[in-house]
């Protein structure tokens, strides 16, 4: 059974434990030749006027940079045996500023949603190394499915259903 919700904050706290519990995702992306390219993530989240707004600290590989570059959408699936699942359609934009940088950093030091972050500095010095790139993640679709029975909930952000 599926339920189209009209709010995100109506499922906000399933997509915050599952994400949390279940912290990486696999990226999904396509090349010009619409051939779908998966890596395994952990991007963070947060809600901006009571919509999620993802984050994804991350190396910018010749592959990502061209997929992105000719379609910016992608699709962050997050799934545990438990069969929780949570799908996040996005449009994903580099925003390498300083400021940025920061912000994301600390979303990754305090963990957002709780469980799901890490410690960037194992991988950049600081916000400003110029190796740390960061994509946003504006979601124009986000679907959470409860592994006990499989009930559906998708939220769609205005406009885009």
């Amino acid at each position: 059974m599926t339920d189209h919700v009209t709010s995100f904050a109506e499922i906000k706290d399933q997509f915050d434990t599952y994400i949390g519990d279940i912290v990486y995702a696999t990226m999904t992306t396509v090349d010009q030749k619409g051939r779908p390219r998966a890596r395994v993530l952990i991007p963070v989240w947060e809600s901006v006027d009571d919509r999620p707004v993802g984050w994804l600290a991350t190396y910018k590989t010749p592959v990502k940079a061209a997929h992105l570059a000719g379609n910016p959408h992608s699709t962050f699936s997050y799934w545990t045996p438990r069969q929780n699942a949570v799908s996040v359609d996005t449009v994903a934009t580099w925003a390498d500023d300083l400021e940025t940088k920061r912000h994301v950093w600390d979303l990754y030091r305090r963990t957002s949603p709780q469980g799901a972050g890490y410690d960037l500095g194992n991988f950049w010095r600081d916000p400003g190394d110029p190796k740390l790139h960061v994509l946003r993640l504006e979601p124009w679709r986000v679907q959470v499915i409860r592994g006990g029975d499989l009930h559906s909930r998708i939220w769609y952000a205005p406009g885009k259903r």
